[in-house]
């Protein structure tokens, strides 16, 4: 080597002392290697005389093993000086353009087709060359090698090998090929040579491998960790990619790096992204990244994401064939024109249901779209409180219009978007007047009018002050058709852990570092005790069909976000607040936003039954079949068992808009309560015409200077208290419980005065109930009342419960005290 070729005075003088030898390379052997090798032999006849003359026991284990790893090594010095030797007759042998590009010091030829023949695909080289590090490749005046640590050897290729040749198919990350020898001993040593080469340059080290035999397992790891630069035309093309390797090609945990500066961090499959990934490209424009965090299917986006662009918009939802497909939100988080889209894609555009929010104009569009454009119909709600509906096509709108303003005046025609009357039109007042006629509005004039002003109605009806909107335009099943079919494909699937970690957003055997750095859909992730695995899901499901055990494990599965019911609930928590808070809490949208709340129920018990219909599928179990009514079956127990559930996600929402709705009357309800709240008991039992024997007046316990009748909230103080609960729940069926122990109370106060059971007739209850809703002092009783009974089972009409929220109606009476 050089080391030598530099030191060879030195050397020599060095030599000359302990052999006659001339040859530098002779006398190196002679003094350093002979040695060495002459006490090994010496070694093992010694042994073996030990040996013989041991009993047996465990001494003579030890010596007989030392026998065998002392053999090992002669064999092995003897491989290596042949090595050595073989390799320099190659040296000399091949021309110096090779010799020069291919002669290291420590490099040796395990194995040559000169000597062993083989040859490679058809045409493909003239020699081959096994080195302990690369196998070279030799045609004509160039060459090919390959680095073993990226080499794998596959000897099931028979198929592709020609009639009379033995195969061995040779894999490497850009190349695959053929070797093949014409008798089967050869094509097994050269597999065995190659294989031994590969695990040893793997451990970084030489071992004693024997014929048939290898110090640590017969056969290289099939996955490994490395780092290769992609030179060929493709995909990867002048990647570097540094992670784990599976038969030639990524598969795992990886990193790849372009030099154009893109990125890509997460898992593999047979070559290509598979599993989560965290992409970065850069933007040409601007020194920014987009940054995609998605689950990728052979090489392409699919399944739920977040993409960061870098121009401040953030995209969370789903993609497919590397667009954004399906449900999705897209914001744009800067201060420059910042909105807001939640709904629908297709093809990378917004494309079906979706609302749109401007911040800027504090505006809401609610409606269809199609290739990025409003489109269709559409209701738009502003921060002023005016709300109207019309046909949009490509952004403009077209056509007449209704507009609801916050004066509850009503006008149908047509009208700009800065909300100016234009055209043929009709002008309804809220205390009855109508114009109809034809809107001017020039410049510098106002708004002028041609038509007739007719005043003969005193108020207008409230089914036009109060209109809902959006129910013919936007049928309840086809909103958020995003979500529901993401699910639907999961359950198609059969459920498939792949298909789970893109459906709900997070991946379940992703390393720290990667779940470090995703984002969840919607939520930030809490610890959870509960393993969520979607084979746990399907069995636990078969073991929770019982009413009482079912509604409990529901509610904790809609409470996880790791469970897909969960994650679908979550979803529809963002779609609903994203239409019905803030800007979108009008009152002309109450019956829209009630009849999805319902919808919601009935779509998750109708994906719980798919999950369980699986469930039962996989246990060899025959799931009941459909029978007639089943649609009324689904209603009822969406009803019963899911909405109370869910209720809570969408209360906050939904109960402003039953407060909006009800506004008036429920500020005339409060006027009344205000003014009834200043009678003393005895006042007000007196004025609310209830019977003097059923008046509680031991319950009047006076002190120093107290008269009776100035004594105040102190009758029916049980039944009072327990009304006030109302408002401590959002459960209509807990609503339903307290208005039944109030009633109770009542009847039980009214027993305990006439001192005997009483069953109070509606003569009767109806005084004493006024007087303890005038007592409890529930603000917004209207909107409660009319929430029980849009959203209370309808197995509870008719009944008690019934009755009672009929009874709880005469608040309305209080409006003559607020007169």
């Amino acid at each position: 080597s050089e080391a030598w070729k530099h030191h060879k005075t030195v050397l020599k003088q060095f030599l000359a002392g302990f052999t006659s030898e001339t040859s530098m390379s002779l006398a190196l052997y002679t003094v350093l290697h002979k040695p060495l090798r002459d006490h090994i032999e010496q070694y093992i006849p010694l042994l073996t005389k030990l040996n013989e003359v041991l009993k047996e026991g465990s001494e003579k284990d030890v010596v007989t093993s030392a026998i065998k790893e002392y053999v090992k090594l002669e064999s092995f010095i003897r491989q290596v000086l042949d090595e050595a030797c073989f390799t320099k007759s190659l040296w000399e042998s091949l021309g110096c353009k090779f010799t020069d590009m291919l002669c290291v010091p420590e490099r040796r030829l395990l194995e040559d087709s000169k000597n062993l023949h083989i040859s490679a695909s058809t045409n493909r080289s003239d020699r081959i060359l096994l080195f302990d590090d690369v196998l070279v490749l030799i045609q004509g005046n160039s060459f090919q090698s390959f680095d073993l640590k990226l080499v794998w050897v596959d000897e099931n290729c028979s198929e592709k090998s020609a009639p009379g040749l033995y195969g061995l198919r040779i894999i490497t990350p850009e190349e695959t090929f053929f070797l093949s020898a014409k008798d089967l001993q050869i094509k097994a040593v050269w597999q065995w040579k190659l294989n031994q080469a590969v695990r040893q340059a793997l451990n970084g080290k030489r071992d004693f491998p024997l014929w048939g035999q290898t110090g640590e397992g017969s056969e290289p790891p099939s996955c490994r960790f490395f780092t290769y630069v992609f030179r060929l035309e493709g995909k990867f093309k002048s990647a570097s990619y540094e992670g784990e390797w599976h038969g030639g090609k990524p598969h795992g945990k990886g990193t790849l790096k372009w030099r154009d500066g893109r990125n890509h961090v997460g898992d593999f499959k047979e070559g290509l992204e598979h599993g989560f990934g965290i992409c970065l490209v850069p933007r040409r424009s601007q020194d920014r990244y987009d940054c995609y965090k998605c689950h990728w299917y052979e090489g392409k986006m699919r399944g739920y994401g977040i993409c960061e662009y870098g121009n401040d918009m953030v995209y969370k939802g789903y993609f497919k064939e590397n667009v954004r497909q399906g449900f999705g939100i897209l914001e744009n988080l800067s201060a420059e024109n910042p909105f807001k889209y939640t709904g629908q894609w297709e093809n990378d555009k917004k494309n079906g249901y979706g609302v749109w929010e401007d911040k800027d104009r504090g505006e809401r569009y609610i409606g269809t779209w199609l290739n990025d454009h409003k489109h269709g119909q559409g209701i738009v709600v502003t921060q002023s409180g005016v709300c109207y509906q019309r046909t949009f096509h490509a952004d403009k709108m077209v056509g007449s219009g209704i507009l609801l303003l916050e004066d509850d005046s009503v006008y149908e025609g047509n009208f700009t978007e800065d909300l100016t009357f234009v055209g043929k039109g009709k002008l309804s007042f809220a205390n009855g007047f109508v114009l109809e006629g034809t809107f001017t509005n020039k410049l510098g004039q106002g708004l002028q009018t041609h038509g007739i002003l007719n005043t003969s109605n005193e108020q207008l009806d409230d089914r036009i002050t109060k209109a809902q909107l959006g129910l013919e335009e936007f049928p309840v099943e086809k909103r958020w058709k995003g979500i529901y079919d993401q699910f639907l494909e999961f359950i198609h699937s059969g459920c498939k852990e792949e298909m789970e970690e893109s459906f709900t957003g997070f991946h379940i055997q992703t390393s720290k570092e990667l779940r470090k750095s995703q984002e969840y859909l919607f939520c930030q992730r809490g610890t959870e005790d509960v393993s969520w695995k979607i084979e746990d899901i399907l069995e636990e499901l078969v073991q929770h069909q019982g009413l009482e055990s079912l509604q409990s494990y529901l509610e904790k599965a809609l409470k996880s976000s790791l469970h897909p019911l969960g994650k679908l609930l979550k979803a529809l928590t963002i779609a609903f607040q994203a239409t019905y808070s803030g800007i979108g809490a009008n009152r002309h949208l109450l019956t829209m936003a009630q009849e999805e709340v319902k919808y919601y129920a009935k779509k998750i018990w109708e994906f719980y039954q798919g999950l369980l219909h699986l469930a039962l599928e996989q246990k060899g179990q025959l799931p009941a079949k459909c029978v007639d009514g089943e649609t009324r079956y689904v209603d009822q127990k969406a009803c019963s068992v899911v909405l109370p559930l869910i209720l809570p996600c969408f209360y906050p929402e939904l109960f402003m808009l039953y407060m909006l709705y009800h506004e008036r009357e429920d500020d005339l309800y409060c006027q009344g309560i205000v003014d009834l709240s200043l009678f003393p008991d005895i006042k007000l039992l007196e004025f609310l015409d209830v019977q003097k024997h059923l008046w509680p007046l031991k319950d009047l316990t006076l002190t120093t200077n107290q008269r009776r009748s100035l004594i105040k909230d102190k009758c029916f103080l049980s039944a009072t208290e327990c009304l006030q609960k109302l408002i401590t729940t959002v459960d209509p069926r807990e609503k339903l419980v307290i208005l039944q122990k109030t009633y109770e109370e009542i009847e039980s106060t009214v027993s305990r005065v006439v001192e005997k059971d009483y069953k109070l007739p509606m003569d009767d209850l109806l005084p004493l109930l006024m007087y303890v809703v005038s007592r409890a002092k529930i603000q917004h009783l209207g909107a409660e009342i009319h929430l029980i009974r849009d959203l209370m089972d309808p197995t509870n009409q008719g009944g008690l419960y019934d009755f009672l929220l009929t009874a709880l109606e005469v608040r309305k009476c209080f409006r003559v005290t607020a007169a």
